[in-house]
């Protein structure tokens, strides 16, 4: 279980960083969604971790708050991203 909560948590920066390095908005929010999906994973993983007692609620509580904020800026940006193609769309 450490292991895969330590691959998904590692999934999140490394998708953003390989999604915008690729130079191009579609394909930064498709690695950007992707990041999204491993802070759910995250999630589940602690949600799970708590359950077994491999961590404290105290612990749970922290960490749970942490990845719903990384989940919530990365699914605002998201929006930013599809709204501003959206928009230059309509400005050519």
């Amino acid at each position: 279980m450490r292991d895969q909560v330590r691959r998904a948590s590692l999934s999140i920066p490394s998708n953003i960083a390989g999604g915008f390095e690729r130079g191009d908005n579609k394909e930064f929010i498709r690695y950007l969604t992707i990041a999204k999906g491993s802070a759910g994973e995250v999630f589940t993983q602690l949600h799970i971790a708590r359950d077994q007692g491999y961590i404290t609620d105290k612990d749970f509580e922290k960490l749970q708050d942490q990845t719903v904020r990384i989940g919530r800026m990365l699914g605002g940006f998201i929006q930013y991203l599809k709204k501003s193609a959206r928009e230059r769309l309509k400005q050519e």
